[in-house]
């Protein structure tokens, strides 16, 4: 099993801003794209075109549609990819050691030749952040695009996550989480930013900032789905969006 690395000084994320994602999927469509072209092998996709198509993606997009008491429907977008916990299960869980936290910045990465796609990774992860590529037989996921973000070659304004740099909506932001005083950090603050199912102490690294208030539909826009009883990651966010 891997251990966990102390508490790193540095800890790089995301932070998305649930109020302006417009579920475009340009986030999807460029982490896709980077990954596919970086120095792993690419993201396999099986029948991308036929009435069955399936693929790896580090990046998804969910959508919620809802119709309030009052006002007309409503669409809440919701990113998900992996959230660099500081208790990542799925590092300790790893029988060969492939899955390991980075002490430098917190980044949680899978190195590919140690990995024999046993999928306890994707077992241990509450927030279904690990994917199974077929074709490659070994799991990844998003690496908050290292690749990129240390890439002395790229500009400067290059130099972060390719979801972060597409966003046309500027719905994501990046950067240290562990420093009160970074622009993710005070954003977090100014929002009330939050962290996903914090009570089941795997303390992710990434935040959400909540919708803002939208007229008379912005009381419990998601009340609706209550009565799914949904459960795991979905059911914890429809009990938590239901609240703004």
């Amino acid at each position: 099993m891997t251990a966990l690395p102390p508490p790193p000084a540095r800890k790089l994320g995301l932070v998305i801003d649930l109020d302006t994602c417009v579920g475009c999927h340009a986030c999807v469509t460029a982490c896709k794209g980077w990954n596919d072209q970086g120095q792993g092998a690419p993201l396999s996709d099986s029948n991308a075109y036929g009435s069955e198509p399936s693929g790896t993606f580090l990046n998804r997009v969910h959508s919620y549609e809802v119709t309030p008491e009052a006002g007309p429907a409503q669409i809440v977008n919701f990113p998900r990819s992996c959230l660099h916990c500081d208790n990542a299960p799925c590092v300790t869980v790893c029988p060969t050691g492939a899955s390991y936290k980075r002490a430098e910045d917190g980044i949680v990465l899978v190195n590919e030749d140690a990995c024999i796609g046993c999928g306890l990774c994707a077992w241990a992860c509450p927030y279904g952040a690990r994917e199974l590529d077929a074709q490659a037989g070994v799991m990844k996921k998003c690496t908050l695009c290292v690749d990129r973000i240390y890439n002395e070659r790229l500009p400067e304004e290059d130099r972060v996550p390719a979801c972060v740099r597409t966003c046309p909506t500027g719905a994501r932001a990046f950067g240290d989480l562990a420093d009160p005083e970074s622009a993710v950090s005070r954003l977090v603050a100014e929002r009330e930013g939050f962290a996903l199912m914090p009570e089941i102490g795997t303390a992710p690294v990434n935040r959400y900032l909540p919708p803002r208030p939208k007229g008379a539909a912005a009381a419990g826009p998601l009340t609706p789905l209550v009565d799914i009883k949904a459960t795991g990651l979905a059911g914890w966010l429809d009990r938590l969006l239901e609240k703004f």
